[in-house]
């Protein structure tokens, strides 16, 4: 009886440990799926080294787009990020291949980040945070990788997604024409911008919390780089932003004590790279490229991906946190 065609399947632990520990020489190791999403992620441990295994799918990320992100972290790797990186197996090799029941998935083995998530920085938390997203920046605006990553601009955070998206919003039109018109007048403002100000390079485009780990010295190690692209920089101070808007939003905190955490984090930040006003001033409008981009991601990624939630409510109450986010700037 033949198999029947599957468009996305979720490989055995037991099968990808005993493929592991073969190809790294790792010994006495166990292996648990931790993450089932658009892309499934794995950690696999013994009594004295974790790694985590993460399997792309080809509808998510072409190999080519697989081997920029190893590119971009074997780099900033080399040149002293602190950052988990991609492991070579026994022969050299840093992608592994799996001929899984839809066609061939892409595997990557990483060092494991140390530590744990902290939402609530202290200011020497803060402190380092800043000092070390600007020395990835330093690294990441002088280099040009040889493999594939997106290109984060207007149109691929703005008109296209909205163009994408816009079969989701049939049932809530007064919800599409908020983004879209507001989408005009982001764009015009950005057209404004003097960009000779701004600078360029790779950004990883989620720099929330939930992507570094804290250890108990206080030692950050970033990790999730699978949207790293290239654009502004500001896009990833932009991003740690949202994580304030988000905590301030929600009442964890007030938005004084927002600020002033993320002034800390910028003042530091500028001690090792230089960051224009400008740059800062384009948050608001970067931010809702920011929003409508993963609108754009979940939407496109719905069938392949668990997102049970993404429906109408979901899209009414998405577009009213970015109306918030706007009205938090002072509208437009």
């Amino acid at each position: 009886m033949d198999i029947f065609p599957a468009q996305y399947s979720t490989l055995s632990s037991k099968a990808l440990n005993r493929f592991i520990s073969e190809r790294y020489g790792l010994v006495s190791t166990v292996c648990r799926l931790l993450i089932h999403n658009v892309s499934d992620t794995y950690l696999i441990e013994n009594s004295t080294d974790k790694y985590i295994l993460k399997i792309y799918r080809d509808a998510h990320r072409k190999l080519d787009e697989i081997a920029g992100e190893v590119e971009l972290l074997t780099i900033l790797t080399e040149r002293g990020a602190k950052v988990s990186y991609p492991v070579a197996d026994l022969s050299g090799h840093k992608i592994q291949a799996f001929n899984a029941i839809e066609g061939t998935r892409h595997g990557v083995l990483f060092t494991f980040a140390q530590g744990r998530v902290v939402n609530d920085m202290n200011d020497a938390q803060l402190t380092i945070l800043g000092q070390e997203m600007a020395a990835i920046h330093n690294i990441t605006s002088d280099i040009n990788l040889k493999n594939n990553r997106i290109s984060f601009s207007i149109e691929s955070t703005i008109s296209g997604p909205l163009e994408t998206i816009k079969p989701a919003f049939s049932d809530l039109p007064d919800e599409y024409e908020y983004l879209t018109s507001t989408a005009e007048k982001v764009i015009a403002r950005l057209n404004q911008f003097d960009y000779n100000n701004f600078s360029y390079g790779y950004c990883q485009y989620d720099f929330l919390p939930k992507n570094f780990h804290f250890d108990r010295n206080n030692q950050i190690t970033f990790f999730d780089f699978d949207f790293a692209g290239q654009g502004y920089l500001a896009n990833d101070i932009m991003s740690f932003y949202i994580h304030y808007f988000l905590e301030a939003t929600y009442g964890k905190m007030s938005r004084g004590e927002a600020e002033r955490a993320f002034a800390v984090f910028v003042e530091n930040y500028r001690k090792v790279r230089p960051l224009h006003n400008d740059e800062l001033n384009a948050i608001q409008c970067l931010g809702f490229g920011f929003w409508v981009f993963y609108l754009g991601f979940q939407y496109e990624n719905f069938d392949d991906w668990s997102s049970i939630f993404f429906g109408p409510k979901y899209l009414k109450d998405r577009t009213a946190l970015v109306k918030k986010w706007i009205d938090w700037f002072g509208g437009l």
